[in-house]
């Protein structure tokens, strides 16, 4: 039985997920910023949280974690650092969920105790901030090194993986990849998709791996047409990502 998915809004840009298996009835929050918004998903849902997986410290990912937990009587799984956490997590661990496997992916860069949330048998993953659709999360913790490295961890998955970000970011990243690969066709009909979508208010997220890959500048550091506009064509792929990170910071 395919589990099922229930993303929705809070704050300006956010998105939770609630995951919810219907043969059991288990359901996971991804992460917990606004308790009021994850209630109300499990409200309009008619499921009953009971797992709360928590991707980094950052306020807007956990601000609601105590009341949340409290008022669900939730296990949550996360980084060790972030308070309410029950099942501290590192890079290469799994749990199980309902009978299916998650796999923990340490991806340090945009903070350096970022965790993702990979359930293979489902082709689904949950990047926090650090795969966005056409972007990736800015530096705050970690260096360029380390989030090509985590970048490159997410990239090896099937393509098929279905990608759970965290943030509607997708027409401003989009307007920065056409800038940096301006030839890219498969990138031109993506940026008029997300300028359809967006007019009418509709969800980028989640995205494809393989749409990633084809049009994603920062999972294309090796690419020829980037590496020549950017005059990096002797650079390294973490020096390359490094410069498109500094771009995008200050485009």
């Amino acid at each position: 039985m395919a589990l099922e998915f229930f993303q929705f809004e809070y704050n300006d840009d956010n998105y939770g997920v609630l995951v919810h298996d219907p043969v059991s009835g288990c359901t996971a929050a991804i992460d917990a910023g606004d308790t009021a918004a994850y209630l109300k998903a499990s409200e309009r849902t008619g499921w009953t949280i009971d797992n709360i997986w928590i991707t980094h410290h950052h306020w807007d990912h956990t601000e609601g974690l105590g009341k949340l937990k409290a008022m669900t009587q939730s296990k949550v799984f996360g980084p060790a650092g972030v308070e309410g956490v029950d099942e501290a997590l590192n890079g290469g661990d799994s749990f199980d969920f309902c009978g299916l496997t998650v796999d923990v992916i340490h991806t340090p860069g945009h903070t350096l105790d970022m965790l993702n949330f990979h359930i293979a048998e489902q082709n689904v993953i949950f990047t926090g901030d650090t795969l966005f659709s056409l972007g990736c999360g800015r530096l705050f913790e970690g260096s360029a090194e380390q989030m090509w490295a985590s970048l490159s961890k997410l990239a090896a998955l099937k393509p098929k993986t279905v990608i759970y970000s965290s943030h509607e970011y997708t027409l401003a990243n989009a307007k920065f990849a056409i800038s940096v690969d301006p030839e890219n066709t498969a990138l031109k009909r993506r940026v008029d998709d997300v300028e359809q979508k967006r007019s009418r208010q509709q969800p980028t997220v989640p995205s494809l791996l393989s749409d990633e890959l084809a049009t994603n500048p920062f999972l294309r550091a090796g690419d020829p047409a980037i590496r020549a506009h950017l005059g990096l064509e002797a650079a390294s792929d973490a020096e390359v990502f490094a410069e498109l990170r500094s771009r995008k910071d200050n485009f």
